[in-house]
């Protein structure tokens, strides 16, 4: 079995923080998103993996899976322009061949492991296996309509009127008859050749497929406020006390899962877990709330942060409260003394705000 990975697409509702960088590489828990996504398929036992790429980010990507700890085997395809997930499987036909495949969306979040549903579906013979979630609106999504014995009815990509609560996430098992099914797909009123479409044309040629509901969170982290779910669902579930070798003098705090890293200096501050301090960064009389990731060489000087993503390089100064806020890449937040006391951000790399 291979897997096929979309890191592509232009990254639209994070922006202006993806003017700059892959909506697949901003980080979570100090990781990117992407970092995630390999780790589960590296645990199903997967060693060919291609990536969709966009000419927009497609170097970015790259890099950001050079060092490859999980020993695959890549194969980089270009998608010209993100016109759907079909289309992103007909780019990948010639790598795919007759492959059995796992398709998986790189800025989504899944928390369950995946390896036991690709043994299933190796063992069934299915033409596809879907993987579903219940959630309060089914509008923004593909949704499923399924019989009175749970299988897997009709298709429809975001109807304004659901027949179900049950959405498609961001992953796909699939067999050969896939490719046939993606070359008739025609484009949506969206513009974009649909995957759902394609699975509906198995479904109604009697190919059979199979679904199942995932039970643990699944997270597309597309858009800020889910971006913040994800990191804090993330630190959640998986931070763990950890100290490298920084400097903490003895007017500091740190209590709780917290994870430091080595060249972290903090000086008369307090930091509740959990939460992550990339390396080198610094605090000077600041309190780091939970569910924050600060990000390496970080500085935050007289202020109170909780609930943030705050990336690589970025300065925070005299802000007396911020929260549910993503920093980009080198970006500066300085507040006067009269400024807001409280702020919520969304800022990209480089940005600078005085408030």
């Amino acid at each position: 079995m291979k897997a096929l990975v979309l890191a592509g697409g232009k990254g639209t509702r994070l922006r202006p923080l993806t003017y700059t960088l892959a909506k697949q590489l901003v980080p979570v828990a100090n990781r990117p998103v992407l970092h995630y996504v390999m780790d589960q398929i590296a645990a199903t036992g997967i060693r060919e993996v291609g990536v969709i790429l966009s000419p927009e980010t497609g170097e970015q990507i790259r890099d950001a899976l050079a060092t490859n700890p999980w020993g695959f085997s890549f194969t980089f395809l270009l998608q010209p322009k993100p016109l759907g997930l079909a289309h992103a499987v007909r780019v990948a036909q010639a790598f795919l061949a007759d492959t059995p495949f796992l398709m998986y969306l790189g800025d989504n979040l899944i928390g369950e492991e995946i390896a036991p549903y690709v043994r299933e579906f190796e063992t069934t013979g299915a033409d596809a296996l879907i993987f579903l979630k219940e959630v309060e609106d089914p509008t923004k999504f593909g949704v499923a309509e399924l019989d009175e014995s749970g299988q897997v009815r009709r298709l429809i990509e975001k109807p304004k009127v659901p027949p179900s609560p049950y959405v498609l996430v961001g992953l796909y098992l699939f067999g050969p008859k896939i490719h046939r099914a993606v070359e008739r797909v025609q484009p949506s009123w969206r513009g974009e050749y649909e995957i759902t479409d394609a699975i509906q044309l198995l479904i109604d040629e009697g190919g059979r497929v199979i679904s199942h509901r995932l039970q643990g969170w699944w997270l597309d982290t597309g858009k800020k406020d889910d971006l913040l779910e994800a990191n804090r669902v993330v630190l959640d579930q998986w931070a763990k006390r950890k100290i490298g070798k920084a400097e903490i003098d003895e007017e500091s705090q740190v209590v709780g899962r917290v994870q430091i890293a080595d060249g972290v200096r903090i000086v008369r501050s307090r930091i509740r877990g959990p939460a992550v301090i990339g390396k080198g960064a610094v605090l000077i009389d600041t309190f780091v709330g939970p569910y924050s990731s600060i990000g390496p060489r970080v500085r935050i000087e007289a202020s109170s942060v909780e609930h943030v993503v705050i990336l690589e390089g970025a300065e925070i100064v005299g802000v007396e409260r911020l929260e549910d806020s993503i920093i980009g890449k080198g970006a500066r937040v300085i507040r006067h003394p009269n400024g807001p006391r409280s702020l919520r951000l969304l800022i990209g790399d480089d940005s600078e705000v005085v408030v």
